[in-house]
């Protein structure tokens, strides 16, 4: 026979675990929500880190959305160190960066960030998990994954009436070696509502038999295909041709081939024209080349060029199908060196980036990234103004800093500029290569990062300063 004390003992026991069960039960289905805003706007911030003290880490998505499901941490007053990459709290009295939050299932929990960079973040472009975290608390629910997990420096160009992306080394779920020729999708010309964020771009990618994205430059030989130079061009019987620049890559990360190439309607592929240069002994550099990101310009005379540039221009020709394959009508510019940066009045080397014309500015305008910048070598980024798209370029403020992180390519989105809006974007690939950050975001890194700038913001008022040059218009 079972005793008092026994029947007594069992239904406690099974009162506890009833009870820690629907806890858990509770926990699961109903994280706590922890919105992260930039003080002033109320604006979402996406990539903000919130990491508790025993490491782990909590990153919010392009809704600035957490869903924090830790159930150590559940009713429990806890310690968040903030990392936003130029959005902070205050320092307290030991100079830690962080927040104590006291989470519960079901509750929500708002973070007031300050923003530190003149630019603010708008969200993710690529990649997986866009909106993860606002998916577990049931929202965004029709967000659909493309199955890219990253993917490497963006070309855009104009064509048939979309717009083409175009993306160098691509990463996919299946495998830690995804796509090494190329990914590309389109998107309507106006792919964004509007400039503020939540961002939701959705791609239309170029993709194979099982519908999973796939490469569009295969060109025959070993290693990788980058294309560079994306632009359309009109042929002679006036029809708009889709081409690039491509390189073949060897280890490290050497160019032993470079030719050009054109993209097939029919079969949405490039396919290469011709070979442009071969690593010999004899000829062990490649010649000057269409690359980089194109700008159309016209001159004082009216006539219609294509300039090539990364991200001041290299190199120009006519803007033709024809003078384009035509090595001969290619004609080579110095760029500007460096800037200076205004305020200190210190050199400023660009290393990457691209320029266009700004019709709210009424001229060109260029966001490029620094070689060897500080905190981070390749992360920090700058914006400067000039009459010409050969410059002179004035003054440069830094707009975009980052801590231990990479922040490369960043290229102008100039098919959104309005002569009625001082709004600039331009993205960019945020990777923890060529960093000193031992380990990646999660979901961010290896992406695109969108970031917008408001040109009539005073801290880039130095930046008006007049050059020498008369400005040119730039026929769009």
């Amino acid at each position: 026979m079972t005793s008092s004390w026994q029947r007594s003992t069992c239904f406690g026991l099974a009162f506890v675990l009833a009870t820690l069960l629907s806890n858990a039960a509770s926990w699961a289905a109903e994280p706590c929500r922890i919105e992260v805003v930039e003080k002033g706007t109320g604006w979402p911030v996406p990539l903000v880190e919130l990491r508790t003290l025993d490491h782990v880490r909590l990153v919010t998505d392009n809704a600035g959305v957490i869903a924090l499901d830790l159930p150590e941490v559940m009713g429990r007053e806890t310690w968040f160190t903030v990392l936003g990459e130029g959005y902070e709290v205050p320092k307290d009295g030991f100079g830690y960066r962080g927040v104590r939050l006291t989470p519960k299932p079901g509750k929500t929990l708002r973070v007031e960030l300050a923003r530190t960079i003149v630019a603010r973040r708008l969200g993710r472009l690529t990649g997986a998990g866009v909106f993860a975290e606002s998916q577990k608390l049931g929202d965004d629910l029709s967000w659909r994954e493309s199955g890219v997990v990253g993917c490497d420096s963006v070309q855009l160009a104009a064509h048939g009436g979309r717009l083409f992306w175009l993306w160098g080394d691509t990463a996919l779920f299946h495998y830690p070696l995804g796509v090494f020729h190329g990914t590309s999708a389109t998107t309507p010309r106006r792919w964004i509502d509007s400039p503020e964020p939540p961002i939701r771009l959705k791609f239309d990618y170029f993709t194979d038999a099982k519908g999973i994205p796939r490469g569009v430059a295969p060109m025959a030989g070993s290693g990788p295909t980058w294309v560079t130079g994306y632009v359309s061009l009109p042929d002679a019987q006036g029809v708009a041709r889709l081409v690039g620049s491509y390189s073949k890559i060897q280890a490290p990360m050497e160019a032993y081939q470079w030719g050009l190439c054109a993209w097939n309607d029919q079969t949405d592929r490039f396919e290469r024209l011709r070979v442009v240069w071969t690593k010999t002994d004899e000829s062990p550099k490649p010649p000057p080349l269409p690359q980089g990101h194109p700008v159309f310009w016209n001159d004082a005379r009216g006539k219609r060029w294509v300039l090539f540039g990364n991200p001041l221009p290299t190199l120009r020709c006519p803007a033709t199908f024809e003078a384009w394959r035509d090595a001969s009508t290619w004609e080579t510019l110095k760029p500007q060196e460096t800037l200076r940066a205004a305020g200190d009045g210190r050199t400023v080397k660009p290393h990457s980036g691209s320029i266009a014309w700004h019709p709210w500015r009424k001229r060109w305008v260029t966001v490029f990234m620094e070689w060897f910048g500080k905190p981070a070598p390749f992360g920090e980024v700058w914006y400067a103004e000039a009459d010409s798209p050969t410059g002179p370029w004035g003054p440069a403020v830094k707009i975009l800093s980052h801590e231990k992180y990479t922040f490369y390519n960043p290229r102008l989105h100039d098919e959104l500029f309005t002569a009625d809006s001082p709004i600039l974007l331009f993205e960019g690939t945020y990777s923890k290569q060529f960093s000193a950050q031992p380990t990646p975001t999660p979901r961010y890194d290896y992406n695109q990062i969108l970031y917008r700038l408001d040109l009539d913001d005073p801290a880039l008022a130095p930046t008006a300063s007049t050059g020498s040059e008369k400005p040119f218009s730039n026929g769009q």
